[in-house]
């Protein structure tokens, strides 16, 4: 279920830059409600409203926030938000920022096709915070056979994981290796779609 929040104004904790059109944003957070840390989507929402974006709505308990913002510089406000999370939450909360028409290309571009999802197979999105390292073998398979990295574009890995033993044995954020420098977060794909039908009601 999308909860709303009213539009926020701006505060104390910085103003971002307006030099264009409001943007719809999709956030997807990485390490909200896993491993013991807890956040109410009450306080999330409320945290990205203190930097004076608009329109704040989060989507289930995975850390899915949707917001508008006329700031043009991503990458200065994916920071903005990482640094504000991190101070409200006493951990770091990588951030990866997506637009809603991003999101429809993606999966309008049909990364899976001729993969079944099944009670052992799972189809992942991994939201990158940074493209592959170059020369980065693509398509990989795990040597355990728990996972396959089918392919990647500049922001996003296909992962299709193989449960063993009805588990997931690996987080698919971390199917890259030492090589890779950035952060991933994932999510099925049926839930990516979920998400931007929710973001786009709004």
């Amino acid at each position: 279920m999308t909860s709303t929040r009213t539009k926020a104004g701006r505060n104390s904790t910085g103003t971002p830059a307006t030099d264009g059109p409001a943007t719809t944003y999709i956030a997807f957070l990485r390490a909200i409600n896993v491993g013991g840390r807890t956040v109410k989507m009450e306080r999330l929402r409320a945290l990205f409203e203190e930097l004076g974006l608009g329109g704040v709505r989060s989507y289930i308990q995975s850390g899915n926030v949707f917001f508008t913002s006329t700031e043009q510089d991503r990458a200065a406000l994916t920071r903005r938000i990482e640094d504000h999370l991190a101070a409200g939450l006493g951990y770091p909360v990588p951030v990866m920022l997506r637009t809603v028409e991003e999101i429809e290309r993606l999966l309008a571009a049909e990364p899976f096709t001729g993969i079944e999802a099944t009670p052992d197979v799972r189809l992942m999105l991994v939201f990158l915070s940074e493209p592959l390292p170059r020369g980065f073998e693509l398509p990989q398979k795990s040597p355990k056979g728990d996972f396959e990295i089918l392919g990647a574009d500049q922001g996003t890995a296909y992962v299709v994981i193989h449960l063993q033993g009805g588990r997931m044995n690996i987080n698919p954020g971390d199917v890259f290796g030492k090589t890779y420098g950035g952060q991933g977060t994932a999510r099925f794909l049926h839930t990516t779609a979920k998400i931007l039908a929710a973001a786009k009601k709004g």
